[in-house]
């Protein structure tokens, strides 16, 4: 494989992980102020930090492959997310239904995540970093599992 094409890979997995990090933390904040029970929201809130170090992560590491930025969601994204939330809360706010949705997320997550890492022959700082954002996200659907 090319150089170039080496790099271009790399690219692609770190927008495809910061994406993935930027959808989950926008559709946990959204979630938010829906959240009454104290121990589920800190597990959002540790949720949350988590895709906020790995996006954190990514962002420090993308200089070395391209002087732009990371993707992020696009404000379409967000705007869908947003409104499927809240038609998927208009009658059920529980926290188990809530927990729910964010386990949905989560899920696709992992499996863009493990996808990623089954098909890139990525350098060893983004692969490691690819597993480290799936290992957080099957940390969390199992914490997420309790408020079913």
């Amino acid at each position: 494989m090319k150089k170039e094409e080496k790099k271009q890979e790399e690219i692609n997995v770190l927008d495809e992980l910061h994406k993935g990090a930027c959808m989950g933390m926008d559709a946990i904040s959204f979630i938010m102020d829906k959240v009454q029970d104290k121990d589920f929201k800190a597990t959002l809130e540790k949720q949350y930090n988590g895709y906020q170090q790995v996006a954190s992560k990514i962002e420090q590491l993308y200089p070395e492959y391209s002087s732009k930025t990371p993707h992020e969601t696009s404000t379409m994204n967000k705007v869908m997310t947003w409104w499927g939330i809240e038609m998927k809360t208009m009658s059920d706010d529980t926290t188990s239904k809530l927990a729910e949705l964010i386990m949905q997320g989560t899920n696709m997550g992992i499996i863009e995540g493990r996808r990623l890492l089954n098909q890139k022959d990525t350098e060893e700082e983004v692969e490691q970093l690819a597993s480290e954002y799936v290992a957080m996200q099957e940390e969390d659907v199992e914490n997420l599992k309790q408020y079913l």
